[in-house]
């Protein structure tokens, strides 16, 4: 009697499970914010991507966003802290997106690289400069691995599942998940930026769907 191939799982709509980093700003802190204070976080986040905090002192920082000086200690002690605040809240915001892109139905590889695709904006305006910048903030590189370390873990999970559902062959999700969930973070480095054609963005989604579509059966 000749084997029957099994039929593939159906997608699973069970959650993923995975616990994102502890934001710097505790979740009560961010509930209890004034819409003013909102503004000027936000405010803080446009002029941390243009690369503007770092010629600047906390009193032209307030100057810049049209607060006192007091208003901004009162978020962070110090400049660096501030801008580690701001960086962080940016990223956690974009993580959620990034688990919202992930639709009811969707199979594994689709929620793969649909997740991907939404988490890789955290890249998209990373310049040269922005980075050489922040590999100096103490404190950085241990944030921005927290939430790379996040990425690689959901990638893991959905990795597994599409094994599961007889999308992909077999494969050790725990390397892949690691190289696809490391990319942003790797193409963000400021030794590696200046050799890149495209946007750490547009590099790192390209490669994913490379071996995506490498991976996937049939």
């Amino acid at each position: 009697m000749s084997a029957q191939a099994a039929p593939a799982r159906r997608p699973s709509r069970a959650p993923l499970r995975v616990r994102a980093p502890r934001p710097l700003l505790a979740p009560e802190v961010e509930r209890s914010l004034s819409d003013r204070q909102r503004e000027i976080l936000d405010a803080l986040e446009a002029l941390a991507m243009q690369d503007g905090f770092a010629a600047l002192t906390m009193a032209q920082l307030a100057a810049r966003v049209n607060c006192s000086l007091r208003t901004l200690y009162a978020l962070a002690p110090r400049k660096d802290a501030l801008l580690l605040t701001v960086i962080d809240r940016r990223l956690h915001r974009i993580g959620r997106a990034a688990m919202a892109a992930i639709e009811p139905g969707m199979d594994a590889l689709m929620a793969l690289r649909a997740y991907l695709e939404a988490a890789t904006i955290a890249v998209a305006p990373t310049t040269e400069a922005f980075a050489r910048k922040l590999a100096t903030v103490p404190g950085a590189a241990q944030l921005t691995n927290a939430h790379a370390n996040y990425v690689t873990a959901v990638t893991e999970r959905l990795l597994e599942r599409a094994v599961a559902e007889g999308q992909i062959e077999p494969v050790d999700t725990g390397a892949l998940a690691l190289v696809l969930g490391g990319l942003g973070l790797f193409f963000s480095r400021p030794r590696v930026l200046p050799r890149l054609e495209a946007s750490p963005k547009a590099t790192t989604d390209a490669i994913v769907a490379i071996v995506l579509r490498g991976l996937a059966r049939g």
